[in-house]
């Protein structure tokens, strides 16, 4: 009796022991959303850790928000880490970049001037380009961390101020002030839609990097290229598969892609704001979030490829790499074409994109072309045809990449970086130091994977270490005074000779969410080769998301492709962003 006894207890204690070992071995699933950089990334750090990954891309190509440029010029790994890891782990060969490239050069009444040639020829449009440097400089110097701008409570209130608005203190030379404008729009957005406090944390970011880094080499194919090779290595990929809903519940989500469902444990949204707004989430989301989708800037960029069977600009100069027009053309980046001629890439951006708006891409190329053509006469007889890249009518997009307005860091600064529950989000507007760039991107998509498998592991995700942005203007002028060095903000804004000290009410800063709880983590069902797929209803009524606010019409932006670490002037997918002075790249 006894002997039975005990071997009914073992075949128990056999059979726990087999069904926990068994639970052990079920691979986790997600769902990543989104086929730019910053979804192929964290897909690609899930795959690797041992996930089963299904991406989801709405679009019928992957590799989002790449530019038409032929190449990319990247960083070194002192300027852009994490970008060239990925080079080297996929064996992505690059060039040495030529020294005629490392710094940019102006189109000024369709003359060209390099740097050197600026400072002799133009010598007042050249001190004055100096001094707006020197005070931005200056200005970025006053943020002691670049991951908390609005530190201290003037540091805040130039989140409610625009740049165009700091610019006119400057009373730059008209010829000056065209030439930064456009840097800016190029790099950003119209200076009269840019948050003062954004644009200086910016120039933080890149503080003392030098175009050397920034510029250190050249990727043959652009961030397509390495899009492609992330693709490579993943084992699920659905194209053409809009998301339109996402469920989730204590057990695990459910995306839908019209009436096809897929489950998973757990997913990355890695899409702009504007595709955001046309997912229905459930639970969904909170009144904040919503506002930062209706409300955050993007900043607006049309890309054209000009293509030409010979260089019609030769005979009045050898323009090369980053050029600044001051008479609407743009950014104007000069490349050889891959078979024969030459090529001109040029980033319509701000104010320039949204008056072209309305226009057909070759009402918008023949109009770019009457300006060309004005300086170089050959240009119509060489024109053989034209790529357009419109950033500025996606839809999905909204813009090209995101550009905080004035007031909207004291509200919405690193409110994605946050996890809702089963969701963790991606994409460039997602990181807090190199947005709008490749660097960016792919940052944030390694975020969003480790973030995901934390909690998997029962960990509590709270990547908002610092003070909540807000907080700074309730310590009130005090603080501010005791901070700032006599004369600084005097020389900054013209005020008197003491920092502005009181916090502006024009808009007041949103607390940060209080922090999500991890779910506990789940078993996931024992997973197949690919995501379980099941019809299912149709989608329900999408919560309404708020419209994205019309941009009004400003002027021109920069190249796309911009991998890197913050939004950079090249005309390709630009990889870095750097200073104001120094080019950005574009995440794409």
């Amino acid at each position: 009796m006894s002997a039975g006894w005990l071997r009914a207890c073992a075949l128990v204690m056999i059979g726990l022991f087999s069904a926990g070992a068994l639970a052990a071995a079920k691979q986790p699933t997600a769902i990543v959303v989104g086929g730019g950089l910053a979804g192929l990334t964290a897909a690609y750090e899930l795959q690797s850790k041992g996930w089963q990954v299904t991406l989801l891309e709405a679009k019928p190509s992957m590799g989002g928000r790449s530019g038409l440029a032929t190449s990319e010029w990247i960083g070194n790994s002192k300027a852009q880490p994490i970008l060239n890891k990925y080079l080297d782990t996929f064996k992505l060969s690059t060039l040495p970049a030529p020294e005629f490239v490392r710094t940019p050069g102006y189109l000024i009444d369709g003359e060209y001037f390099s740097a050197a040639d600026l400072a002799t020829k133009q010598p007042a449009t050249a001190e004055a380009i100096k001094r707006y440097e020197k005070t931005l400089d200056d200005l970025a110097r006053s943020i002691n961390d670049p991951e908390n701008p609005a530190g201290n409570s003037t540091l805040f209130a130039l989140d409610q101020m625009n740049v165009a608005t700091w610019l006119d203190k400057l009373q730059l030379p008209a010829t000056a002030r065209q030439l930064v404008n456009q840097q800016i729009r190029t790099r950003y957005d119209e200076p009269s839609r840019l948050s003062l406090l954004y644009f200086a944390q910016q120039s933080r970011v890149y503080r003392g990097v030098n175009d050397r880094d920034l510029r250190a080499a050249r990727l043959p194919g652009g961030s397509p290229v390495l899009a492609q090779a992330f693709v490579k290595q993943l084992k699920t990929i659905k194209t053409s598969s809009p998301v339109t809903a996402i469920n989730q519940d204590k057990d695990g989500v459910t995306v839908k892609v019209g009436s096809v469902g897929y489950q998973a444990d757990y997913v990355v949204l890695a899409v702009p704001l504007r595709a955001l707004a046309k997912i229905q989430l459930t639970p969904g989301l909170d009144n904040l979030h919503l506002a930062a989708i209706k409300g955050t800037n993007y900043g607006w960029r049309d890309q054209l490829m000009l293509k030409f069977k010979t260089p019609v600009w030769e005979s009045r100069a050898r323009m090369s790499g980053e050029i600044y027009s001051n008479t609407g053309l743009g950014m104007l980046w000069i490349e050889p074409a891959l078979k024969g001629g030459a090529n001109v890439v040029i980033n319509l951006s701000g104010d320039n994109a949204r008056l072209l708006q309305a226009f057909g891409d070759k009402q918008m190329v023949d109009q770019v072309l009457i300006r060309l053509h004005a300086f170089y006469p050959q240009a119509r007889g060489a024109f053989t045809g034209y790529e357009v890249r419109r950033y500025s009518t996606d839809a999905g997009t909204g813009g090209s990449y995101l550009a905080f307005g004035p007031g909207q860091i004291s509200k919405f600064w690193r409110l994605w970086e946050r996890p809702m529950q089963r969701i963790a989000f991606a994409g460039e507007h997602t990181d807090a130091l190199y947005p709008g760039t490749l660097e960016g991107a792919l940052r944030s998509g390694q975020r969003a994977a480790n973030q995901v498998q934390d909690l998997a592991a029962g960990k509590t995700v709270d990547p908002l270490k610092a003070a909540a942005v807000g907080a700074a203007a309730a310590t009130a002028g005090a603080v501010a005074a005791k901070e700032s060095k006599p004369g600084f903000f005097s020389r900054l804004f013209g005020g008197a000779d003491k920092p502005a000290a009181q916090p502006v009410k024009a808009v007041e800063a949103a607390p940060a969410p209080a922090p999500v709880a991890a779910p506990a983590p789940v078993a996931p069902p024992v997973a197949p080769a690919v995501a379980k797929e099941e019809p299912v209803k149709a989608a329900p009524t999408k919560v309404a998301p708020a419209k994205a606010s019309p941009a009004k019409k400003p002027v021109a932006k920069k190249t796309a492709a911009k991998p890197a670490a913050v939004k950079k002037a090249a005309a390709k997918a630009e990889p870095v962003k750097k200073k104001v002075a120094n080019s950005q790249a574009s995440a794409q």
